[in-house]
C-alpha cells in the first residue's frame, strides 16, 4: 500500500474500553505506529473513560497531538449478547465508536471488544451495502509468497453458494486495497480439487463462478494447505471451516514457536547455536506471531470495522489499525459496488433461466 498522506486527514475511531485490557492496549497500541501515521495524516478519536485514556495519553504526547477522547462511562461486556449489545448498548464506548461513522466523523473503527455485539451493532447502525446480505470477517494469512486473505472466518457458520460468491467479491477487492494486487486470484476452499469433491453449496458457487460473470480470476477449489502455499490471492469459505482453520492456525504457530524456543534452551551448546542464528530466528518468530493475523475486518458493511482479538497486545492492535487506515485510504469501496454491480446481472440472468430449466421434457434414463 501507498504511505501517501491524504489531503484531508482519515480519521479512525477506536473502542478504547473493548477487550481483555482496555486502554493500556488501545492506546499503546495506536502509539506503536505513530510515524507512520503522521505521514499518512491519521487522527484518532478514543472512546471510553477518560481518566484511563487520559492517563495513557499523558504518557505518550505525540499520540496525544493527534487524538481526541470522547467520554463514556458505559462498556459492552466481553460476555454480553448480541441481542443485549443492540438493545442496552446505546452509549457504550463500542456503539459510540461505531455510531462516529455514520455520522462522518471517522472513515474507519477499531475494536478487541465483544465479536457478537460488535457484529450486531455494526449491522444496526452502519447496515448492509447496497446487493450484500451477511458480512463477512477476513483474516490476512502468512504465506510464502507474503500474505492470503481468507474469508469467512468467524462471521457465518453456514454459506449458501451467492454468499460465499459474495465473500469472493469482497476478499478479492480486500487484497487489492490492502496488498496492491492488481488482479487477485481467487479459490474455493473444499477437501479436494475435483469438480465433484465437497457439499452442495461450494460445488453450486464453484460453477457459478467458472461460468465467469464476475469478473473475478477465479482458479477452481484449493485445499488447507494451500493457503501457507500462497496458491491464490483469496481463499474463500463458510465461517465455521475458516474459524477453526483460523484458531489451529494461531494454535499452531504458538506450539512452534514454543517449542523453538525450548528446543535453543536444551543445552549450552543448543543455546550457543541460538545466539548465532538469532537473527533468522528472530524473523521466523515475527512471521509465526498470531498478531499477524490480527485485525479481522467485517467486510460489506457500509463502512470500515474493523476487530482485532480480545486479548490482542499492542502490536497486535497496531496491525489491526494498520488495516484500518490501509482500507479507508484505499477504492475498496468502489470496487466492492463494481463488482455487485455484476452479480446483480448474473442473479438476473438465473432468474430469467430458471422458468425455461424448469418446463424443460425429462430426460430418459437409459442407464
Amino acid at each position: 500500500m501507498s504511505s501517501q498522506a491524504p489531503s484531508d486527514p482519515t480519521v479512525i475511531s477506536i473502542d478504547a474500553m473493548g477487550g481483555d485490557h482496555g486502554p493500556p492496549v488501545a492506546v499503546v497500541g495506536a502509539a506503536l505506529g505513530l510515524a507512520e501515521w503522521r505521514a499518512r495524516n491519521v487522527r484518532f478519536l478514543l472512546h471510553g473513560d477518560q481518566a484511563q485514556i487520559q492517563a495513557q495519553l499523558d504518557r505518550l504526547p505525540g499520540l496525544k497531538a493527534i487524538s481526541e477522547i470522547r467520554h463514556t462511562d458505559l462498556v459492552i461486556a466481553s460476555d454480553e449478547k448480541a441481542a443485549q449489545a443492540m438493545r442496552r448498548g446505546k452509549g457504550t464506548s463500542l456503539w459510540n465508536a461505531v455510531e462516529a461513522i455514520r455520522q462522518g466523523e471517522a472513515g474507519a473503527v477499531v475494536s478487541a471488544g465483544n465479536s457478537g455485539a460488535l457484529m450486531a451493532v455494526s449491522l444496526l447502525i452502519l447496515r448492509m451495502a447496497a446487493g450484500l446480505e451477511r458480512p463477512a470477517m477476513v483474516a490476512n494469512w502468512p504465506s510464502v509468497r507474503g500474505f492470503t486473505t481468507v474469508l469467512d472466518v468467524g462471521a457465518n457458520v453456514e454459506c449458501d453458494a451467492e454468499r460465499l460468491i459474495e465473500f469472493a467479491i469482497m476478499g478479492e477487492a480486500f487484497h487489492r486495497a490492502l496488498h496492491g494486487a492488481t488482479c487477485p486470484t481467487v479459490g474455493l476452499l473444499n477437501v479436494g480439487s475435483e469438480d465433484q469433491k465437497g457439499h452442495e453449496e461450494v460445488r453450486e458457487a464453484h460453477r457459478m463462478l467458472r461460468a465467469g460473470h464476475y469478473n473475478l480470476d477465479y482458479r477452481g477449489f484449493v485445499e488447507g494447505d494451500d493457503i501457507t502455499k500462497g496458491t491464490v490471492d483469496v481463499v474463500v469459505t463458510d465461517g465455521f471451516s475458516g474459524n477453526i482453520a483460523l484458531k489451529t492456525a494461531e494454535g499452531l504457530a504458538r506450539f512452534i514457536g514454543g517449542e523453538i524456543g525450548t528446543a535453543f534452551r536444551g543445552s549450552p551448546i543448543n543455546m550457543l547455536g541460538a545466539l548465532i542464528a538469532r537473527g533468522a530466528f528472530n524473523k521466523l518468530r515475527a512471521r509465526l506471531d498470531p498478531s499477524a493475523l490480527n485485525g479481522a475486518p467485517l467486510l460489506g458493511l457500509n463502512g470500515i470495522v474493523i476487530k482485532c482479538h480480545g486479548n490482542s497486545d499492542a502490536k497486535g492492535f497496531a496491525n489491526g489499525i494498520r488495516v484500518a487506515v490501509d482500507l479507508a485510504q484505499s477504492q475498496y469501496v468502489a470496487d466492492i459496488q463494481r463488482h455487485l454491480e455484476q452479480l446483480t446481472v448474473a442473479r438476473a440472468e438465473r432468474l430469467e433461466a430458471a422458468p425455461i430449466q424448469a418446463s424443460a421434457p425429462p430426460t430418459e434414463n437409459n442407464g
